[in-house]
């Protein structure tokens, strides 16, 4: 895209969730947890359907929605050991990710929340193109400032302790006196406060509803209906990031650069087994292959730029969200490292018809599970239990009837594109999480 005084470049702000379940937002269904401000995104722009992430667990999803790319292209196949002395666990320094793109056309950018793409200090944001960093590197976060008892990750004594340490502006280890959720959604207004006079790109990364299960009483009161304690505290957790979605649409309003902006929503994999989530009627949770893994609340919103109030109903990735991205500043990548992301807009904006991918891929590096969708054909691959399946996800998204032994041809195309796709990727290159024990 051209960009002109009269077409200034557009503003992005990329609102991301942790384990959130596909079915835990209105615009999907939900009964019991009001969300009106994510529903807005959904509502006053578009929901995607069949909205993906690229893999089923936290880090390497992240890896792939931030550099637009399949992960395991550049050997990011497992969550990683988060020990800060490893050089090698983290997005490599080759490949670019959003703000280092960005940052070519001009853009101010912000990551707020949950980092997890390396906790060693070269891989951290503010190397990493980000000119601002409010947040944690780790994989996970207590949510109370009195339990952030630790001064860095590299005083951690003990494995889950990267869960209390302090968070950090930008290198600076601060203090802090509210729930996290509501500090990161503080910091995210702030940003958007103090950048509105030039293009900013905010990466805001709750790390609700992950684990651990923490809520604040205000949230918590909102669900004294909700008899299950475990889904009454994420349904709190949820809410308490709808608060702060409103409170970012909101000050988008009242700065009048909701035209300007295209704001993203998704969450970062399928609702986990362990934190109360939803993800029916997707099969299975994050972790798996299944939909319930992948499948995930996505939306898009662009006032007067995009249709409201519309279902897009082919299959996207999280990948494409720099894909559009890249098409609307007319940012050059890389030669050497195409995303296989595309853009969404002209497909939003009825230029281009049809399906913006022919086919999409997964593959768990670690348990060897793999899949591929190709139209409304899904075949799930469980190498260790040498059992393919092969689903219909047109009248079965649910994934119950396998007809993997009757449409035999179809079968085997899917497998021989898969073989293909997997030749194309590299062995994980670092240690997985867990092995570091201090």
């Amino acid at each position: 895209m051209v960009t002109t005084a009269k077409n200034p470049l557009p503003n992005l702000v990329l609102i991301l969730t942790d384990d959130q379940g596909y079915a835990d937002v209105g615009f999907n269904g939900c009964e019991d947890i009001p969300t009106p401000n994510i529903d807005r995104i959904a509502y006053e722009g578009v929901r995607f359907t069949n909205g993906y992430v690229t893999y089923p667990v936290c880090s390497p999803s992240r890896a792939g929605l931030i550099t637009g790319r399949y992960q395991g292209r550049f050997g990011y196949r497992r969550n990683p050991t988060l020990n800060p002395f490893d050089p090698v666990a983290g997005l490599p320094l080759e490949e670019e990710n959003m703000a280092e793109i960005l940052r070519k056309v001009g853009y101010h950018s912000g990551v707020i929340g949950k980092w997890h793409l390396g906790t060693h200090p070269k891989f951290r944001p503010n190397r990493r193109g980000f000119h601002e960093f409010y947040g944690f590197v780790a994989g996970g976060h207590r949510y109370f400032p009195e339990d952030l008892t630790i001064p860095d990750i590299e005083s951690v004594d003990r494995a889950g302790a990267w869960y209390n340490t302090k968070l950090l502006r930008n290198e600076t280890r601060i203090e802090t006196d509210e729930y996290l959720t509501d500090e990161l959604s503080n910091e995210a207004v702030d940003f958007i406060v103090r950048n509105q006079t030039k293009p900013f790109f905010l990466y805001l990364a709750y790390n609700a509803p992950h684990t651990p299960m923490q809520a604040s009483k205000k949230y918590l009161d909102r669900f004294a209906t909700i008899e299950d304690p475990l889904r009454r505290t994420y349904a709190a957790m949820v809410s308490a990031v709808d608060d702060g979605v409103g409170r970012v649409l909101d000050t988008l309003d009242e700065l009048n650069l909701a035209d300007n902006t295209l704001v993203f929503f998704l969450s970062d994999n399928g609702g986990a087994s362990n934190n109360g989530s939803i993800n029916e009627p997707l099969r299975a949770t994050k972790g798996t292959i299944y939909e319930g893994g992948m499948r995930v609340p996505f939306a898009f919103r662009w006032s007067g730029k995009i249709p409201a109030g519309i279902d897009f109903d082919h299959p996207v990735s999280s990948m494409d969200i720099l894909g559009t991205m890249v098409d609307l500043t007319g940012v050059e990548i890389s030669a050497d490292r195409p995303i296989d992301g595309v853009s969404l807009m002209p497909f939003l904006t009825g230029k281009k018809q049809g399906a913006p991918h022919d086919v999409l891929f997964w593959q768990m590096f670690d348990k060897g599970h793999s899949a591929v969708r190709y139209g409304d054909d899904k075949l799930v691959m469980l190498e260790k239990e040498a059992a393919i399946e092969l689903y219909d996800l047109s009248g079965d998204k649910s994934e119950t009837k396998n007809l993997g032994q009757e449409e035999t041809e179809t079968a085997e195309d899917l497998l021989k594109r898969l073989e293909k796709w997997q030749g194309q990727l590299k062995p994980a290159i670092f240690d997985p999480l867990g092995t570091w024990n201090p």
